[in-house]
């Protein structure tokens, strides 16, 4: 490849490139004046949970969307609600927002923040979580990974991508600038195919650093993100444990004995409704006094002192201390005859 042709492509990706940083202009009604030749409307269901908020916040999600010029329709016999354009509507994109709005607000997102989706440089995405892990506990687990311990993962990665992210049943719904929605997207599948959200989040904050430095901000930052290993080990590779083989006999195992045949012997099944009750009644009362003595003998274990431990140092001691006492007598009698001795002179 010439230089010229490096030359070229250098020039053709510096434009996109800087793509996000460009500011479009705003569109007003003065750029479509003759507004729009046909009807468009969009429709979408809603959750019968939601239908008291909605029945609430209607009125302010029509006035906000007549100052669009978009007509907006809660059909609560359906459980529908369904956005149009009207004769004096002069954005195109706008209908295509009012969709959003609507659909944001079926999947349990506030009207406060929902509205914010009209603006130009706000969008929204919805990710659908339910069909990435089949199994429930695993799907369970993973949706509240996500979360986090009292919603700190998600307040973090709101934090991070500067975007509205609302956890609900099968769908995330985010909300917020087009790079911002990337990162969410990308956080949220990874972690429903078990990658910890801690790297995606660790990765996010030492980019926000690398950018502010001057002389890293055009460098590879590869060297300095998170990566993630994947230590599962596979069963296949683990040891079998050898099972100890029984004896080969010939006679099939003797069948096990049937409810009714335990009854039989026992001799509880020739029993009438009154005395099984009876009987049923003494074996629960047996129960309850044999689980009353091992309560009571649980509590008195506090009250038993402990035992104390005779240390080696005074069994030594007290050895020590035995005296011959037929010595001690002979001493004494020769310290009495002494003092008599001196007495007499």
């Amino acid at each position: 490849m010439n230089k010229s042709d490096d030359e070229d492509d250098q020039k053709q990706s510096g434009p996109v490139e800087n793509a996000w940083s460009l500011k479009i202009p705003p569109f007003k009604a003065e750029d479509n004046p003759h507004g729009l030749l046909e009807e468009s409307s969009f429709a979408t269901v809603f959750p019968q949970y939601r239908e008291q908020y909605l029945k609430e916040v209607w009125p302010l999600v029509q006035k906000t969307l007549n100052e669009h010029n978009i007509k907006a329709e809660l059909d609560l016999i359906e459980g529908s609600m369904t956005v149009k354009t009207t004769r004096k509507t002069w954005d195109p994109y706008m209908i295509i927002k009012a969709r959003d709005m609507i659909k944001l607000l079926s999947r349990s997102v506030p009207y406060e923040q929902a509205k914010r989706v009209l603006e130009d440089d706000v969008s929204c995405d919805i990710i659908k979580i339910g069909k990435i892990t089949r199994n429930r506990e695993k799907f369970v687990k993973r949706r509240q990974r996500l979360i986090g311990p009292n919603g700190c993962t998600l307040k973090s990665i709101e934090l991070l991508t500067d975007c509205y992210v609302l956890v609900q049943g099968q769908t995330v719904s985010a909300l917020g600038p087009y790079k911002g929605l990337q990162q969410v997207r990308k956080i949220v599948e990874d972690t429903m195919n078990n990658i910890h959200p801690i790297y995606n989040i660790k990765a996010l904050m030492i980019k926000r650093e690398l950018s502010k430095d001057p002389k890293l901000r055009n460098e590879n930052w590869e060297r300095f993100l998170p990566k993630f290993v994947n230590k599962n080990i596979s069963k296949r590779k683990q040891p079998k444990i050898k099972k100890d083989k029984k004896p080969y006999t010939p006679f099939p195992p003797a069948q096990t004995e049937s409810k009714i045949d335990k009854q039989l012997a026992s001799g509880e099944y020739f029993l009438n409704k009154d005395q099984k009750r009876v009987q049923a009644r003494k074996e629960k009362d047996e129960k309850h006094i044999e689980a009353a003595k091992k309560r009571e003998e649980r509590r008195q274990q506090a009250f038993i002192p402990p035992e104390e431990n005779k240390s080696s140092n005074n069994t030594v001691k007290n050895d020590k201390v035995k005296v011959d006492i037929a010595a001690l007598k002979e001493k004494i009698m020769k310290a009495q005859k002494k003092k008599k001795g001196f007495k007499k002179v």
